[in-house]
């Protein structure tokens, strides 16, 4: 479903961007035929993306480096741990990026862009003992072996259809990769919004970015923003009740404008039925369905649906998840 629709956005509106966010390695062959860019990234890939990446329309535009301070904040809270981003810890954290940020400000936000190595040298040269600690906490993310997001930029993150492909991210990087790939896209969206351009976001397993706390928070925020910066956002998931666990994600479904279901398990079924006042009746459109066949629920209305894509064609080809299809 989400393939066919990123083929019908690609197809039709030449004037907008589309980003997927792939953790299964999925989405490759389809983007590639739609002249996509496919984005590799963990701890062993040589493509790298730069954590501390902004332009000057980044956030809401009138102060990019205190919306990115937020940013980096969250970053050091996620590797040092809530207890160990205290008060005073934070107000070092600003300070410093404020610092790194100062030449590149003048600049007008153009050239090379500094990273996060530049931002632990910037606390190595702080009086303060707390900033060594801090310093010493981002070591492993910064010159160590998961140092990935502190270097420059060095992929087309410019074409107009870009998946970042995350397979091999790794669970000890996952955290910090999925807060940097959020933000790169969040850099993304403020430059289109102010081209008129709009941004069309898909994100697989979107259950992954609910394990972690800051995640959690930035694609919350994320979701909650994008229709005002010009965009629209996905969220794919097969498991549901992953997704109606956590309070964030609930809260999140139960405000989306489209929610498309298509065949559930009892639970899943039973607990989508409370939280989107499905009726009995509507539930059969999710129970025991064939491919293609479910039910969608648009603002206030559920709409049973069948969709059926001809399998003799080559974008059928490109879409299919099924792997003896795939052969």
């Amino acid at each position: 479903m989400a393939k066919q629709e990123i083929t019908e956005i690609a197809l039709k509106e030449k004037n907008a961007d589309i980003i997927i966010i792939d953790p299964e390695a999925e989405y490759r062959e389809l983007i590639q035929n739609l002249g996509g860019e496919v984005i590799e990234i963990s701890a062993n890939s040589n493509n790298h993306i730069n954590a501390l990446d902004i332009n000057k329309n980044y956030g809401e535009g009138k102060d990019p480096t205190r919306d990115k301070s937020e940013f980096v904040l969250s970053l050091c809270e996620q590797i040092m741990g809530t207890e160990g981003a205290i008060a005073k810890y934070k107000s070092l954290i600003d300070r410093c990026i404020k610092i790194v940020y100062n030449k590149y400000k003048e600049r007008n936000y153009q050239g090379v862009a500094p990273t996060l190595e530049d931002f632990r040298q910037v606390l190595l040269r702080q009086p303060q003992p707390i900033a060594k600690d801090i310093a010493l906490s981002i070591e492993l993310f910064t010159k160590g072996s998961l140092n990935t997001f502190a270097k420059p930029t060095n992929v087309k993150v410019n074409n107009r259809i870009i998946c970042y492909d995350i397979m091999n991210l790794g669970e000890q990087l996952m955290p910090v990769g999925m807060l940097v790939i959020l933000d790169n896209i969040i850099n993304r969206i403020s430059k289109n919004r102010i081209a008129g351009k709009t941004t069309y976001i898909f994100i697989d397993e979107i259950y992954l970015l609910f394990r972690y706390e800051y995640t959690s928070q930035f694609i919350k925020k994320l979701w909650k923003r994008i229709r005002k910066y010009g965009g629209c956002a996905t969220g794919i998931t097969q498991n549901v009740a992953e997704i109606l666990d956590n309070k964030e994600a609930t809260t999140m479904l139960s405000n989306s404008e489209l929610i498309i279901m298509l065949n559930q398990s009892t639970t899943d079924r039973d607990e989508l039925a409370d939280l989107l006042h499905i009726s009995g009746k509507e539930l059969n459109f999710i129970t025991n369905s064939n491919t293609g066949e479910g039910l969608i629920k648009v603002r206030n209305a559920i709409i049973p649906f069948k969709n059926v894509f001809p399998k003799d064609t080559e974008l059928y080809k490109l879409m299919t998840t099924k792997p003896k299809e795939n052969l």
